[in-house]
């Protein structure tokens, strides 16, 4: 493990600290305009220090991070959750979809009824 305030490639970074599967994976993110440093696009090769904010758009959602730590190499998940400071603030819960078997045929009154509630009818 390599843990200093010298500055750290940004997919490296995010890789390190467990944000991403893959390194290649991180390099996608940031050439796809995914990954913001302190507000500004950036390429993978992109350097961060400790206190810099990054925006991580994972999967349509925002993750925002605070560098705590640079790492130039992958650690377990305790030690990540160190180098790290994640300010991402909480979902929303998202709606159930009521779901029905295919050919189960037409919803009762009663299913109807509870179908509408989920939806917020």
């Amino acid at each position: 493990m390599t843990a200093s305030d010298a500055p750290v490639r940004v997919d490296s970074w995010l890789w390190a600290v467990r944000i991403y599967k893959t390194r290649s994976a991180a390099t996608t993110a940031c050439r796809a305009g995914h990954v913001r440093v302190n507000g500004e696009k950036v390429k993978a090769s992109q350097s961060v220090r400790p206190g810099d904010e990054l925006r991580v758009r994972i999967a349509g959602f925002d993750r925002i991070l605070i560098v705590r730590q640079t790492l130039t190499k992958r650690v377990g998940a305790p030690v990540a959750a160190t180098a790290l400071d994640d300010r991402t603030p909480p979902r929303e819960p998202t709606a159930m979809l009521a779901v029905r078997d295919r050919g189960a045929g037409r919803p009762t009154k009663r299913e109807r009824r509870e179908i509408d509630r989920l939806r917020g009818g």
